[in-house]
């Protein structure tokens, strides 16, 4: 059976929320963007923004540990909890995941000014 990802609501993007499958080895933004959740992902899934920055709520422990780069882009993110994650580097696991799409991306605060 394959690991499925709740994405928990949010307003623009699942207002709803949405749970898809995913495949074990794919991002999670891999599996968002085959179900049209539009994470944004400002430098197309190479690890050199925050934009795709999701909190993994449940099942953080059966991704695969990040990486120094990963770590370093994830300390400019908005928000940062310790279950932060690049949607984009996160590899779903054999577990299921909830994760939240944070309010605000580092994009859009700075928008706002």
């Amino acid at each position: 059976m394959m690991p499925q990802i709740v994405f928990l609501p949010h307003e623009v993007h699942c207002p709803e929320g949405r749970v898809v499958e995913a495949e074990t080895g794919e991002s999670i933004l891999e599996a968002a963007l085959r179900n049209d959740i539009e994470i944004e992902h400002a430098c197309e899934m190479s690890c050199a923004c925050t934009t795709c920055h999701v909190i993994v709520r449940d099942g953080f422990d059966s991704l695969e540990p990040s990486d120094e780069l990963e770590d370093d882009m994830l300390d400019k993110a908005w928000g940062l909890e310790p279950e932060s994650r690049l949607s984009c580097q996160a590899r779903v696991g054999t577990e299921d995941l909830v994760v939240e799409i944070p309010r605000y991306t580092i994009n859009q605060v700075s928008e706002q000014h």
